[in-house]
Formats: structure tokens, C-alpha cells, sequence
């Protein structure tokens, strides 16, 4: 299979979960538009790990980016869920299953000298006393979700927050932990 048939096979997996997501940020349909059935640049994905009490989210320091969710670029074939799991692992040791329902879609540049490109942000809740094991040079922690840190992302603390509070108002319902709704 060749290398733009991999990356329609990743659009079209990153489409299927941009109409679950939960919350759409960005002018993801002119993304789309514009995209057509190829993206120049890979698509991005990442984890949003919250701590049972949500209270706090497990973020990583990139080189230049700040603190940053756990995450990286689709490979061509991967879907962005996929990705998403693989890049948690690889930066955290951490290996958990995502809820099923996207948790948001973006559009965001990943790289000062690149376009923006289409990401998708799943979530999930981990035991904080899982041992963390980051890649070298990028530490792991958990963060408060109650103070600001610096990263590229200035918008991710209050997006977070707000599907903090989503998932809390869930919990208290009664509803399903696995979040199909």
C-alpha cells in the first residue's frame, strides 16, 4: 500500500472521530475543506490523563513547547486513537485504554514553521501512583488543574478544565464510565 494511500486510511480513521468528538475548536471544517482526501502535514494526536478525583492532568515537558498533553504526530496507516495510546506509552510507560468518545478536535500548528494541521485529543483516567516512565529529556508529571503552566498551547488548561468538569458532571449521573454518549 503506498504512502498516500496510509495517510487517506488516517484521514478517514481522524474523520470517523471528528464527528464523535465532544467539542470542536478551531475552523476544523475548513481544515477539512482544504485538506481534501490527503493532508500535506501528518495529523497530531494526544491524551488528556486526568487523575481519578480530576483534579489534576498528566502533562509532559517538550523541549520548546512546554508542558504539552502526551502525544505526537499519525503515521501514515494509524489512526489518530492509536496514535494517541502508542505516543501516551512511548513519553509516559503508561498503557490504558482511552474512552471511546473523542474528547475534542483542533486545528493547531505543532511546529513554529509548519501549517496548522488537524488533532485530536482523547482522554482518560489513570491511578497518579502509576510508576511514570518518560523518555529521556522530556519529563512526565502530573499538573494541577487549578494552576496555569507554561506551554505552546496557552488554550489546553481551560479545555481541559472544561472536560474535567464534563466528565464530573458524568460521573455524578450514573452514567457509564466508558462515555459513549
Amino acid at each position: 500500500m503506498s504512502r498516500d494511500e496510509l495517510q487517506r486510511r488516517s484521514l478517514a480513521a481522524a474523520l470517523g472521530d471528528v464527528g464523535a468528538a465532544r467539542v470542536e475548536y478551531d475552523d476544523v471544517a475548513g481544515w477539512v475543506a482544504a485538506a481534501g482526501a490527503s493532508p500535506a502535514d501528518p495529523l497530531g494526536a494526544e491524551v488528556w490523563v486526568f487523575d481519578a478525583d480530576l483534579s489534576r492532568v498528566l502533562l509532559v515537558q517538550h523541549p520548546w513547547r512546554g508542558w504539552v498533553p502526551p502525544g505526537g504526530q499519525v503515521e501514515p496507516g494509524e489512526s489518530p486513537r492509536q496514535a494517541a495510546r502508542r505516543e501516551l506509552c512511548e513519553e509516559t510507560g503508561v498503557d490504558v485504554d482511552l474512552f471511546d468518545r473523542p474528547a475534542a478536535v483542533s486545528v493547531r500548528s505543532y511546529h513554529p514553521d509548519k501549517p496548522a494541521t488537524l488533532g485530536l485529543s482523547y482522554a482518560t483516567i489513570v491511578d497518579p501512583a502509576v510508576p511514570l516512565m518518560a523518555e529521556p529529556g522530556q519529563p512526565a508529571a502530573w499538573m494541577s488543574l487549578d494552576r496555569s503552566w507554561e506551554s505552546w498551547f496557552p488554550d489546553d488548561l481551560v479545555r481541559m478544565r472544561q472536560h474535567a468538569e464534563w466528565l464530573a458532571g458524568f460521573s455524578r449521573s450514573g452514567r457509564p464510565a466508558r462515555l459513549r454518549d
